[in-house]
Order: structure tokens, then sequence, then C-alpha cells
């Protein structure tokens, strides 16, 4: 199905950014535009009217969450994809947005790690009590079944740096949300698409070096995350969009997997973290920089969360000039038809 526009609101990202101007050609609106014309921000003093924009900036921290709003016709979607470590941080973010709870039917996420579901009971929660008030059902809770209990990455030296446990299926239905689970592609919200395992397709997108995954009294080596699931939807007239929160997959290939679910239709926003930080994996900057340009064709490229500085240093040194639009928290990127 192609869509007649999306907004994306990034709601947590690593960094915050209103100042840095938007590269020309590009669908991203800084989170500054957005309060600017927001009546209750009014200001006037001493003779000049304005917004008081600067008291109402987002919150950055480590992890990621985008709010993804699609429109078909007259049907229409609103689904979050993951919610970010912290539900106060969420919640604040959301407030500072304006962002109506009630209105969120979906929310997704991308894979078991922390920094992507810690905040998963706040906000399901606060999401489940806006709609119940509007009189909507609860939000359904979109999850891999494949849920651990704790994960952690093994340092070199050997200790492990553990992330803090993940909340159950149980949390989550205390929190009111309709909890579902798939490990294959399908739709989501009726007009986005949810992949199932992502094919790893290239030869250098190998996953998470020394990363371990603890369920009960069991711990496996667990490099490749196969419960990372990417997001996508296809704008007629752009191309197909793609979320992908952490990319330890590979963003190339999650790119490869959204392709094929939009009968090979080219590749527009590419937006996430593409967990290229890090010792372990920064040999990988020069083929992924080379890939989304040579192989995917990326119209536009949108890292955030866990891509790290050299590879965006390295990324802005081959799509600045109309073709990247990094992520922060609060900005906007408005797809419509060109």
């Amino acid at each position: 199905m192609e869509l007649d526009a999306a907004f994306i609101t990034v709601v947590v990202d690593n960094e915050t950014d209103t100042l840095s101007s938007p590269d020309p050609g590009t669908p991203r609106l800084p989170e500054v535009a957005g309060l600017l014309g927001r009546e209750d921000l009014a200001h006037h003093r001493a003779g000049h009217d304005g917004v008081e924009a600067f008291g109402h900036l987002c919150v950055a921290c480590h992890g990621f969450s985008a709010l993804v709003t699609a429109h078909a016709g007259d049907a229409s979607a609103n689904v979050l994809f993951d919610v970010g470590p912290y539900g106060d941080v969420w919640l604040a973010n959301a407030d500072r947005l304006s962002i109506d709870l009630a209105t969120i039917e979906t929310v997704f996420l991308s894979h078991w790690h922390w920094d992507h579901s810690g905040g998963f009971p706040v906000v399901v929660a606060a999401i489940s009590e806006a709609r119940a008030a509007a009189g909507l059902a609860p939000p359904v809770v979109d999850v891999h079944p494949d849920r651990p209990d704790q994960r952690g990455t093994r340092l070199p030296e050997g200790r492990v740096v553990f992330l803090p446990g993940e909340p159950t299926f149980a949390d989550l239905e205390a929190a009111g949300g309709d909890v579902v689970t798939h490990a294959e592609r399908h739709p989501v919200g009726g007009l986005l698409a949810g992949s199932g395992a992502i094919e790893r397709q290239t030869g250098y997108e190998t996953g998470l070096p020394g990363h371990l995954t603890f369920t009960g009294d069991d711990v496996v080596e667990d490099p490749l995350i196969m419960d990372e699931r990417c997001l996508s939807f296809r704008v007629r007239g752009r191309g197909v969009t793609v979320l992908s929160a952490c990319s330890h997959a590979g963003v190339v290939n999650a790119c490869l997997e959204a392709a094929d679910t939009h009968a090979g239709a080219p590749v527009d926003l590419v937006l996430g973290g593409f967990h290229l930080a890090g010792a372990s994996v920064e040999d990988r900057i020069e083929p992924t920089v080379r890939d989304l340009d040579e192989r995917i064709g990326a119209a536009v490229l949108a890292p955030g969360h866990c891509t790290g500085w050299r590879a965006k240093a390295a990324l802005a040194g081959r799509f600045a000039g109309g073709r990247y639009a990094p992520s922060a928290v609060g900005v906007r990127y408005v797809l419509a038809p060109t």
C-alpha cells in the first residue's frame, strides 16, 4: 500500500540540535520549527512579539523513540516505534511536543534492549489511560516473542556491561497494553509493515561482538540479536522509509529487507541508529557508507542514536548537499509526494 503522506516525530534520541540549518531539499524540520507556531508560547516584551521556545526543548538521552503518523485516503495510523529507556523522559518530551497520547493506537518494539524498551511500563500505562479516557480501545503492543530477561556486552578484558532487565509481558499487560507477538513480516497499524528476522545479506554486517543474552539461569553468546525488527512504509512519489532503531542486523541489511517488503521499491528515508560506534564495529563504516549510496541508493539518511560521530562524519561527507538529515530529539520529518 502507498501512503498519501507520513510524519515522523523523534521523541527520544541521544542528541539535541535545534540550531543547525537543515540540508536543503531534505524533509527534516528542526525542533524549534515546531514551536514557532504554538500560540500557547506567545511572548511579548518591549514592543517585540515572538515565542518563548527555548524553555520547551526536549531532553536528549541514550535511546530512541519515534512517532509515525501515516495517511492513506480516509485511513490513518499512529504508531510509536520504541519508547526509549526512561518513561519519565518520554512523557516529558511528548508533552513538550504536544503529542496527544490518546491517538497512539500501536506501540511497536524494534528489539529487546533496555534503551528501546525500558520505558514500556510507564509509557504504555499513560497511553492506555489516555485512550480509556477518550473511550478508545487499549493500545496494541507489538513485540517479538523471544523476550530475554536481560542483556549485556562482554568487554575484551572479561567484565560484562549489563543493560537493566527487560519488562515482562505481564508488565505490559498490567500497564493496559494489548500485547501481540510477531516473529514474521506483518502489517502494523493497517498502513505500515513490520519485519520479522532481518536476513543477513552483506558480508561485513556481522552483529554486535561480545553480546550476551540472559534468560533464567542460561546465558548464550548472541551477537546476531535475531529478534531485531525494522518498520517500513511507502509514500506515493517518494519511495520506502526505513526505521531501524539500532541496526544490529546492519542498516544495509535493514534497507534490503524493507525494499523487498515493498516489492523492490526505491529507498527514500533511512532513520534511526546505524550502530557504527565502538572499536569493534567502526571498520564497517566505509563499506556501509558505500553501500547505502551505491547499493541501496537511499534518497535521504537520518542517522541518530548509536550511529556514532565517526560514522556521522563519514555519512555527511558522502550525503550532505541534499541527502543528509540527521536525527535529533524533537526533529520532525514531513514525507509527502514531491
